[in-house]
């Protein structure tokens, strides 16, 4: 128990350092265990060139999350209309010109990133970014995105929605009251449920009472629903102010002229976000992503997969079922069925790209088998009863001149029907499983099997087996 007297000797800076350390060490637990979660996936992604069509974009996606989380990389990316400013804030926010601007609408042709590195995203050309090096490893990529409303909507759309689930924080540029257009468009990037910044840009251009109305106007009522009044910042990124000069003839003029930036505010909001949140949002961010596109690769597993493992489980269910029939010994029929199951397992595991070993074939058998109840007990009963009288026909065979043989086709064909239906169970049971990454999902194994059992037609698989047992008998 510690000592009352050592609490006298910290003051409330040092329990608020102490605070402070336990959550920096959290935050590396989370961003390792993160980490290490997206390489396993990267890794394990063990999708034929076939399965990988209209995904490679996606696993391309994944790898380059990797390297950012490696390069403890934060990506801050900028969207809005064309002609708000885009550019010119995240110039403003760097105090260079880095980023391409210009009068003409749409300049941003590709999405920009600042080592000052300027380069273009090798998945989206359209996308410009920006690498800025700081302590150690550690950078933060700045993204400038095409307008939202360019010409070719539809990908513009698509690219934003993209990009919105791989950054870590988003900055939306209005330059006056909110249209249509761009409260879709931030409703949108609100689903991504990433950090997002509305700043409103070109400030400088209204008067300060009208500037004021239309600020409290977007707080208000255009975006209450979507932003605090805490994620909304005023800001001026390229200001005009008129500069009066006198020309040679002595006449007096003005002319418009750029100032310094206004972004002080924004600079302080992004700080303050990075600062609370770090390497806790990229590492949320990151698995969220991860986890979307783990579940888009089962998804193609399960549907790619699905006949080559139907085959597979129906060729196991006939094997099951002629050894059984052909067999009259109680004993070896248990044991030739157990073996069959555990031999179907370990063909689907490899199939799925998890092979097992022949250990856990058997404990995955086990555990479907405990959750199966009702379908593993018939099979039990039956095998038991009907493996005896079977064991009887067939002794009974050479004296009754071959008569018995006929009821004991009659007995074996049911015995591995019932046989055959538990062995497809047992297939279907473990192609969900093994097309859930090996995984039970969070309702566990019983949830699972009872689900598949209740969507099975036993009736019409036991006569489908019937029927091809006797073609072959």
């Amino acid at each position: 128990m510690t000592d009352p007297l050592f609490l006298d000797h910290w003051n409330s800076e040092d329990i608020n350092q102490a605070i402070l350390d336990v959550e920096a060490i959290q935050e590396e637990i989370n961003y390792k265990q993160a980490q290490d979660s997206l390489k396993n996936l990267v890794i394990h992604i063990d999708l034929c060139e076939q399965e990988k069509i209209g995904l490679e974009s996606n696993i391309a996606h994944l790898v380059s999350m990797l390297e950012k989380m490696e390069q403890s990389v934060v990506q801050i990316a900028a969207f809005g209309m064309v002609g708000r400013g885009k550019s010119s804030v995240l110039n403003a926010i760097l105090g260079q010109e880095i980023f391409v601007t210009g009068p003409l609408h749409g300049v941003t042709r590709s999405v920009d990133a600042a080592n000052w590195k300027l380069t273009q995203d090798e998945n989206y050309p359209e996308v410009q970014k920006l690498i800025i090096s700081g302590m150690g490893n550690a950078q933060i990529q700045l993204i400038d995105t095409p307008g939202i409303d360019e010409v070719d909507g539809e990908t513009r759309e698509l690219l934003a929605k993209e990009m919105a689930k791989q950054v870590d924080l988003i900055l939306f540029i209005v330059a006056g009251d909110i249209t249509k257009v761009e409260y879709d468009a931030l409703s949108q990037l609100r689903e991504a449920g990433k950090p997002m910044i509305l700043a409103f840009n070109k400030i400088d251009q209204y008067p300060e009472a009208d500037r004021m109305a239309i600020y409290h106007k977007i707080r208000d009522e255009r975006v209450k629903q979507l932003l605090s009044p805490d994620e909304i910042v005023m800001v001026a990124a390229s200001p005009l102010v008129t500069e009066v000069i006198k020309d040679k003839d002595g006449k007096i003029k003005s002319k418009k002229i750029r100032s310094k930036s206004q972004v002080d505010a924004l600079k302080l909001k992004i700080l303050e976000i990075l600062h609370r949140e770090g390497k806790s949002l990229v590492a949320l961010n990151t698995m969220l992503y991860a986890d979307e596109v783990n579940e888009q690769i089962v998804q193609r597993k399960l549907v790619i997969r699905e006949e080559a493992a139907n085959q597979l489980i129906q060729k196991a269910v006939m094997t099951k079922a002629v050894a059984i029939a052909l067999n009259p010994v109680t004993v070896i029929d248990l044991f030739s069925g157990a073996i069959i199951d555990v031999a179907m397992i370990l063909a689907l595991s490899h199939l799925y790209g998890m092979p097992m070993t022949q250990q856990g074939a058997i404990s995955l058998l086990q555990k479907i088998g405990f959750s199966m109840g009702s379908i593993s007990a018939s099979e039990f009963l039956a095998t038991l009863g009907l493996s005896s009288l079977k064991g009887l026909l067939s002794l009974s065979a050479i004296p009754t001149a071959g008569v018995s043989l006929i009821p004991y086709v009659s007995v074996a064909i049911t015995q591995a029907g019932v046989a055959g239906v538990s062995c497809y169970a047992i297939g279907q049971v473990t192609k969900k499983y093994l097309a859930n990454g090996a995984s039970w999902g969070p309702d566990g194994p019983k949830a699972v099997v009872m689900s598949i059992l209740d969507s099975l037609d036993e009736t019409s698989i036991l006569n489908r087996i019937k029927w091809e047992l006797q073609q072959r008998l």
